[in-house]
């Protein structure tokens, strides 16, 4: 039997909606009590908000800095958990106000940064008793972050108000934007050659993470190497961010001019670390440019991202971020209902014909592998020909045939369905013998419009091989880290994959993913972990879905004399909330 299409953490959420809904009506009925008045002025109010977790699109890290008390943020139910706010400059601070609702948090810290990577604690709680709290405290910096340690409630923690007090250099900080976006830039010289094709510097500019700027190799990699952005008018710089390929800058100097021809230092390093630096300065220019003096390694300097912030300049609004998904809204969904033999909905699912990558030695069918089992599943086949060589069914992409001695089915949703963010679940049955590899993914939509793998990302949220029976994996491709080189992790299942149907699951939005097997969460990909130690986040646009069932490839290798042919990769649902 299927599960009921209104799935139990559904449930749980509307219960505690029914909570949350009694907390406002008591907090708009009463109102909080009313504080002593800080000395210095509120700083943060409406200003940007980072989060370890949201329990939901309803209740986002935004929801605490709005000055609204009938909105909240609230996390999900583990330890630890945080909140962060960026003043936008640097400020004396002298209190901290903090509104909980019911979901409070026992013990946490306050703490105060000046580049959201070292922290100092300014305020610790180890008993705390929620509700209205006035913290004193005294520090300065440009980044206030709440760490939260322990719970009060089995919840998560949740926060209807997170207020930052004290004095900056000037008046309240005003707006901070990203001014170099598609902007004019030049550099000392660009690679285009078959290791990096059109590797021009406006590449670095155009929020496109998977496209870069790199030094030419033509006269062999020197130094110094630059790349300089013109920001179309005079602006004030407050933060640089640089998102480095492996051929990063050691050293090298950020620096501004108002012509382009003299230049003045506004940050220097000997140390650089490459991945992703956010840096923050002050100066004033129309003109930002990276200087590199020494290397990372033999090859040149290469930046994905060379972003510039501030005030002034003459901007290019960037494209509009895309909603935060909701994961428990049901929008797409196939429960594989039709009768037994039927081939899989043509509205829903394109079939991928012919011969396999990665060295696979499958060749996939029309449908012929792909059929309904009359017991609300769908089964993809492996299976090994009657007769080994014979012709396969022809291939559109040659126009001929080819020899088949397995063949089996891939199914994709490209130009049917695609989502960006969301929960996105599968109900399935594994195979599982020597050499096959069975997978539920997700693929760039940009794919079939001209954007080449790694570029255009790729979401595994199952694989698993054969001679690996008891293991499943989740991972993530990108063009700084591909094939072998995924970051992802394996989940030890303690029994073989194949010996039950599984639930597996990842639930994706800005600033991370999640990957579940049966609810429970075993990965977790942070963006900005994941930014400052592999490479560039290319997962903000839409991603399409695929089912396959693999023979063979450079993973898990070929059949041996145990495999077990036919094999079936039996599918229950497939499901997406957003």
């Amino acid at each position: 039997m299927k599960p009921a299409s209104f799935p139990p953490r559904a449930r749980r959420w509307l219960s505690l909606g029914v909570t949350a809904a009694l907390a406002v009506t008591l907090t708009q009925a009463f109102g909080p009590a009313t504080p002593a008045t800080a000395a210095g002025a509120l700083l943060s109010q409406n200003r940007p908000v980072t989060v370890s977790s949201s329990e939901s699109a309803a209740f986002p890290g935004s929801a605490a800095v709005d000055g609204d008390t009938g909105t909240r943020w609230s996390s999900q139910f583990s330890d630890p958990q945080w909140i962060q706010v960026d003043l936008g400059q640097t400020a004396t601070l002298d209190e901290v106000r903090l509104t909980w609702e019911a979901a409070h948090a026992r013990a946490f810290s306050v703490q105060v940064s000046g580049d959201a990577s070292s922290w100092s604690t300014v305020y610790s709680a180890a008993a705390a008793s929620g509700g209205e709290q006035v913290l004193p405290v005294s520090g300065s910096g440009r980044y206030v972050r709440l760490q939260l340690t322990t719970r009060a409630t089995q919840y998560g923690y949740s926060l209807w108000e997170f207020q930052v007090f004290g004095t900056t250099g000037g008046s309240q900080p005003g707006p901070e934007g990203l001014l170099s976006y598609r902007k004019p830039a030049t550099a000392s010289t660009y690679q285009d050659d078959g290791a990096c094709r059109a590797c021009t510097p406006s590449k670095a500019t155009d929020l496109d993470p998977a496209t870069r700027w790199a030094t030419s190799a033509t006269n062999g990699w020197v130094d110094p190497g630059w790349i300089a952005i013109d920001l179309g008018a005079t602006a004030t710089i407050n933060k640089v961010v640089l998102q480095w390929d492996p051929a990063y800058a050691v050293d090298y100097q950020l620096q501004v001019s108002g012509d382009g021809s003299t230049w003045t230092t506004i940050y220097s390093t000997t140390s650089g670390r490459g991945f992703k630096e956010t840096i923050t300065v002050a100066g004033t220019g129309r003109y930002v440019r990276m200087y590199g003096t020494e290397r990372s390694n033999g090859y040149g300097y290469s930046l994905w991202e060379f972003q510039v912030y501030g005030t002034g300049g003459n901007p290019t609004p960037p494209p509009p971020a895309p909603p935060a998904p909701d994961f428990d809204r049901l929008v797409w969904s196939d429960e594989f209902n039709g009768p037994n033999g039927a081939t899989p909905d043509p509205a829903k699912w394109t079939p991928e014909v012919g011969p396999g990558v990665n060295n696979e030695l499958q060749y996939y069918t029309n449908n012929a592998n792909a059929r309904m089992d009359g017991a609300g599943n769908l089964v993809i086949q492996a299976r090994r020909e009657v007769t080994p060589g014979s012709s396969c069914p022809p291939d559109p992409n040659s126009g001929g045939s080819t020899t088949c001695q397995y063949t089996s089915g891939r199914l994709n949703t490209a130009g049917k369905f695609e989502t960006t963010y969301g929960r996105i679940e599968a109900r399935i049955r594994v195979s599982s013998t020597q050499g096959l590899w069975p997978a539920f993914w997700m693929l760039g939509g940009n794919f079939f419009n001209g954007v080449p793998w790694p570029a255009s990302g790729e979401i595994d949220i199952l694989e698993h091989i054969g001679r690996e029976p008891n293991r499943v994996y989740s991972t993530l491709h990108a063009p700084a880290y591909f094939g072998a080189g995924g970051y992802g992790a394996p989940l030890d299942l303690g029994t073989n994959a194949s010996a039950a149907f599984h639930v597996f699951a990842v639930e994706w939005e800005a600033t991370r993913m999640r990957f579940f097997v049966d609810d429970n969460p075993f990965f977790t990909v942070d963006r900005e972990t994941l930014e400052q130690t592999r490479g560039p986040w290319v997962f903000d646009h839409p991603f399409f879905l695929i089912l396959n069932n693999a023979v063979g490839g450079d993973w898990p290798g070929p059949p041996g004399p145990g495999t077990v042919l036919p094999q079936n990769m039996t599918i229950d649902y497939v499901r997406v909330y957003r």
